[in-house]
């Protein structure tokens, strides 16, 4: 079964990343424009993220200012309902990848993938959203987390707005 998923989900994944490297040198230009230190724009970034709702503060390290701002990193775990056949589970997660590509799409998510291996922690989704209830009630609209394949654990994380993993 394990190798039948894989078969259906991997070709998915790797579409994914296709498209995303797509759009990935205005994305770059993008975030590199965003990472730009200037307080002035820092400011304005802030204010506007703070009348929205979002957690966040500045600081100054040599001459960068930094901007950072309060995510949700959610955890997706194996859930407690996992006996569906495999032509159910192939549906869920293409209902699933549907969903967190709608989720991105719409500026609710920043990073999300799988995990490498086979263990107890399935994903993560590091969430865009003003609030830890915001996040875990989008992260609960999963269809493969309300189907009970897996469940979500909600963490604040807080990172420099702009910033690009290495």
């Amino acid at each position: 079964m394990r190798k039948l998923i894989f078969l259906f989900i991997f070709p998915a994944f790797i579409s994914c990343m296709q498209s995303s490297k797509e759009n990935s040198s205005a994305a770059e230009e993008k975030a590199s424009m965003d990472t730009v230190p200037e307080l002035a724009n820092n400011a304005q970034i802030e204010a506007d993220l703070k009348r929205k709702g979002y957690k966040t503060f500045s600081y100054k390290s040599g001459d960068t200012t930094y901007l950072m701002q309060e995510y949700y990193m959610v955890f997706l775990k194996s859930g407690n309902n996992r006996s569906q056949d495999s032509t159910e589970a192939v549906q869920l997660q293409k209902k699933h990848l549907e969903y967190l590509s709608w989720l991105s799409k719409e500026g609710y998510t920043s990073l999300t993938g799988p995990m490498g291996d086979d263990g107890e922690l399935r994903g993560i989704v590091v969430y865009n959203t003003a609030t830890a209830k915001e996040a875990d009630s989008l992260a609960n609209l999963d269809p493969m987390v309300k189907a009970g394949r897996l469940k979500v654990e909600v963490h604040p994380w807080w990172v420099a707005k702009g910033g690009k993993l290495k």
